[in-house]
This record gives structure tokens, C-alpha cells and sequence, in this order.
């Protein structure tokens, strides 16, 4: 059994392309919205520990925990990913059967600022309580008799999220520093962590740690110009700032995988994106 703990946007896909597969899903959320293909829905809040109590009951092999933040603070940062994933591996303790845990991070566990590519290797050194708290959730993993991988996700976008395309549209909106930036479509992400979950059930050996996002780390300007051109934007007299900040992110452990994104690129990316919007 898979246990999906958070099946919003992200998880959601997850949930859908797993119930294509033979493996028994389980999905936890809050709400009882029905999942695809009638799989089962428990309603649970990961931050309250009596609702969890259900769970107790399962035997999943395989826990991907996928929950967001219900706000951009500290204390629902810490609530969420930390105490959270505490609460749902409190209910697995007897569980001799379980595998393997993915915990869905994200790359701000990348604090620095450099020109250097930076990868799974390179020490995570966090610059706000946000990269803080993914990356004590994450050395929760360390500690737990299983096999377990974090799943560091870069910027996602697609279908519904389409804050840069509307920033894009007007110019007075843009930051003024020109920073780097990474992203992951949200299509490539789900099919990314249900491939490590196939390489497992085939008992195949995968990371502790995958970097997810896409080939090309690029300066946001460059992004930005090319979403205003799409959408007939002249920003022909726009002054581009140097670059100055963010991070450039290394792919190359998800490549070594032989997964294949179907979006390598913005601008392949975007392009659906803007096609289908």
C-alpha cells in the first residue's frame, strides 16, 4: 500500500497517475473531496494528532508525505512539516512493513547566494525559517528504520499557477534585482516521485535526495521578458539589472535516474502552460 499524506495540487497528481498503476493508494487530507479512480480518502489533519489515529490501522509500504503550509509563517511552517511529520510517523511505529518515506521538500534548504551550481552534495545552509523548518523535517527522516528520500523541489508552475505569467503582463510589477532562478513543472514533479516510487517496488536502489527541478537555472528577467513576449508585452525599453542573487541548481542526480522531463525548459514549459490557459 501507498499512503499519500497531502493530496492538494501536487499530491493530487501524484494520487492520479499512481491510481493508473496495479498498487493499492491510500490518500489523508483535510477536506473530503473525493480522489481520482474512487480512491480511498481518509480526512485527517496532520497537525492534529486524534485525527491521525486512523492510521494506525494501515500498513502502507510506502508513506509520501506532501502537505503545504496553511500559511507563510513560522509557527504554520513548523506545524506542518515538522510536528506534522512527527505526528504521522508516531502512527507507523509498529508498522514492520513500511519501506520507504518520501518527505516533499523544497530547494530553499538553499540559503546561499553563488554562482556556483549547487547540488545534493553541497551543504544546505538555510536562509529563513522556511528552508529552517523543511530542514529539520528532513533529519526527522534520518532517524527512522526505513529507507526515506526528500524530494527538494525548486519554483513549481503550471496549470493554476501562474504568478510569473501575470507578473509578466506588467512590467511595473517586476523585482528590481535580477535574480536566478530554478522551477519544475508540476506535471514533472508528480511523475518524477511516482518513477522513484515504481524503482522501489522493483527493489532498485534510489537517493536519500533528489534536486527536482528543470535543466536550465535561469536569470528571472530572461524569464519574464520571454512570458510578456508571448503575450504580445513590449518591453522592448526595459533595462535588464545584472544579476544579482538567487541560486543556480544542478539536476544531474535526477538525470542519472533516466527519468526524462517532459518539460526541460521555460520556454517548453511555459508554452503549454500559455497554450492551455
Amino acid at each position: 500500500m501507498i499512503l499519500i499524506i497531502g493530496c492538494g495540487d501536487l499530491g493530487g497528481e501524484v494520487v492520479r497517475l499512481l491510481s493508473l498503476t496495479e498498487h493499492e493508494v491510500v490518500g489523508v487530507r483535510v477536506s473530503n473531496k473525493p480522489l481520482p479512480a474512487n480512491i480511498k480518502v481518509i480526512q485527517a489533519d496532520v497537525t492534529q494528532p486524534t485525527t491521525l489515529n486512523i492510521l494506525e490501522s494501515l500498513r502502507p509500504n510506502i508513506i509520501i508525505y506532501c502537505i503545504a503550509a496553511e500559511a507563510q509563517t513560522e509557527e504554520s511552517y513548523h506545524q506542518y512539516y515538522v510536528e506534522g511529520l512527527k505526528n504521522v510517523i508516531a502512527t507507523q511505529i509498529n508498522n514492520h512493513g513500511l519501506l520507504h518515506v518520501f518527505f516533499v521538500s523544497s530547494t530553499s534548504v538553499y540559503g546561499q547566494k553563488t554562482e556556483n551550481l549547487l547540488d545534493e552534495i553541497t551543504p544546505a545552509i538555510p536562509g529563513d525559517f522556511r528552508g529552517e523548518c523543511l530542514l529539520e523535517a528532513e533529519n526527522i527522516l534520518k532517524h527512522l528504520p526505513c529507507k526515506t528520500t526528500s524530494i527538494r523541489l525548486s519554483g513549481i508552475y503550471g496549470q493554476g499557477r501562474l504568478a510569473l505569467v501575470n507578473m509578466a503582463k506588467n512590467p511595473s510589477h517586476w523585482p528590481l534585482q535580477n535574480s536566478w532562478s530554478n522551477r519544475i513543472h508540476r506535471d514533472d514533479a508528480a511523475r518524477f516521485m511516482v518513477f522513484l516510487v515504481e524503482k522501489i517496488t522493483q527493489k532498485q536502489r534510489i537517493e536519500d535526495c533528489y534536486i527536482v527541478t528543470d535543466d536550465m537555472p535561469t536569470q528571472q528577467y530572461e524569464v519574464l521578458r520571454w512570458l510578456a513576449a508571448k503575450q504580445g508585452i513590449d518591453v522592448s525599453n526595459i533595462v535588464v539589472p545584472a544579476p544579482l542573487g538567487g541560486k543556480r541548481l544542478n539536476n544531474q542526480r535526477l538525470r542519472d535516474t533516466g527519468f526524462q522531463l517532459l518539460y526541460p525548459n521555460y520556454q517548453i514549459g511555459y508554452s503549454y502552460v500559455l497554450q492551455n490557459s
